[in-house]
């Protein structure tokens, strides 16, 4: 139950895009046409894939970016830029490492213009509900992961925000120290210990997420758009064992899910960064016989211990050579995945390159390039060029590095970091892999 009726909207979204100009390749696209409203009384979450453009939300949500169309309201009033009433708890803790913990949670009351004597009650106070009390003379060296960000929550809670926004507030810390710092926080908004009226959480765990959320936003990829939304109606606490949990969580993989098989759209497409091993192992886990045909995503996600930020590319890769499909939250194995699963290690790389060169036209482009001259090399600069014609600078050397591993592992070429060379990996034999 959330800590107070959702009725008052706080934050408006309308028409929300955020893009990046490329010159001579059009703007890249990162959000596309979002609508949203944060209201009071609720734990937002938005979850999505890795690049959906969750991060960029919350920073357009406070004013520390500006959208490139549509707008932002808070109580009806534009957000151009940062605001009193939002605060934000980042990923990374953001401490100044000269400064202890009482002036690191000052700061923001200082850039306020809090006179100081105000300024040090009020920190003390924050300092001693977030569970600190005792540190305040301590610097950041000093102290933990968990304790540190208690000192970002700390800060972010002295001021005492009408909404508090969290960027993977947790993902920084081990299990236990994220569970406990979770539940510290849950316990103050139900209690009402703090005066946020609401808050906004993006996170990469489906169960963290289901465990505070009243609702959930859920973004699609490339550009990212709302795709779906989802209410959360269990009470306070929560069991992740639960039939009702455990439902809400399928309905989420059902949700992230692509329909339809995944095809890569020409030599730019944007290749999940993942390995060949990791995609093996995944292989692996769905074969088990208790899965029977099919295995439920969530099932996999908890069988390898993967957050929705490792699973989905993994999954993404594995349609995209046409190893397994994907739908509704499941995943099954393809035929051709069961024969490369079936195989010995070598006829396991032949199957890869075959795939490799049928189902991603980088990897195809590469070794024709290469199979067409006299010395059968290639220099990396040719790619980069041709990739950058529709993708940044960083997002073509991080495609070109995936398929280097790709390629690799099926021994399809071979690549010198040294000169920046791509080569036949034998080149005296002729594979006929780019056939």
């Amino acid at each position: 139950m959330s800590a107070t009726a959702p009725t008052e909207t706080l934050l408006t979204l309308r028409g929300v895009s955020k893009r990046y100009p490329a010159p001579e390749k059009g703007d890249i696209v990162i959000l596309d046409g979002i609508d949203l409203d944060v209201r009071a009384g609720e734990i937002l979450a938005i979850l999505g894939r890795s690049g959906c453009g969750k991060s960029t939300l919350l920073r357009i949500l406070c004013g520390l970016m500006r959208a490139s169309d549509g707008e932002v309201r808070y109580r009806g009033a534009p957000v151009t830029r940062p605001v009193p009433g939002i605060s934000m708890v980042f990923q990374t803790f953001g401490l100044f490492p000269w400064l202890n913990v009482l002036q690191n949670v000052e700061l923001g009351l200082e850039a306020q213009g809090v006179p100081a004597a105000e300024r040090r009650a009020r920190a003390l106070a924050a300092i001693d509900l977030i569970g600190l009390d005792g540190f305040e003379s301590a610097y950041p060296k000093e102290l933990s992961g968990g304790m540190r960000q208690r000192v970002g929550f700390a800060r972010a809670l002295v001021v005492n925000p009408d909404v508090l926004l969290m960027d993977e507030a947790f993902s920084a810390l081990d299990v236990p120290t994220a569970e406990t710092l979770r539940g510290d926080l849950l316990d103050l908004w139900l209690e009402r210990q703090i005066p946020t009226r609401a808050i906004v959480m993006v996170s990469h765990g489906i169960e963290e997420t289901l465990m505070l959320a009243d609702r959930i936003i859920i973004l699609d990829s490339n550009p990212g758009r709302v795709k779906a939304e989802l209410k959360v109606t269990l009470r306070h606490p929560r069991d992740p064992e639960s039939p009702a949990f455990r439902h809400l969580t399928d309905r989420i993989y059902a949700a992230m899910t692509r329909a339809g098989g995944l095809q890569a759209a020409g030599i730019a497409h944007r290749l999940p960064g993942v390995g060949a091993q990791q995609m093996i192992g995944l292989l692996d886990e769905v074969a088990w016989p208790s899965y029977g045909s099919q295995a439920e995503l969530a099932a996999v996600a908890d069988a390898l211990e993967l957050a929705v930020d490792e699973l989905f590319p993994i999954v993404e890769a594995l349609e995209l050579l046409g190893f397994a499909t994907v739908g509704e939250g499941h995943i099954a194995l393809t035929a051709h995945g069961t024969a490369f699963l079936e195989a010995d290690i070598l006829r396991r790389k032949e199957i890869f390159a075959e795939h490799l060169v049928r189902r991603v036209p980088l990897a195809a482009h590469i070794r024709r390039v290469i199979d067409e001259r006299p010395q059968r090399r290639a220099p990396e600069s040719r790619f980069l060029r041709e990739l950058e014609d529709t993708l940044s600078e960083d997002e073509a050397e991080r495609v070109l590095g995936v398929i280097v591993d790709w390629g690799r592992y099926a021994e399809l070429f071979a690549y010198d970091y040294a000169s920046g060379e791509f080569s036949a990996e034998d080149p005296g034999t002729d594979t006929g892999a780019a056939a």
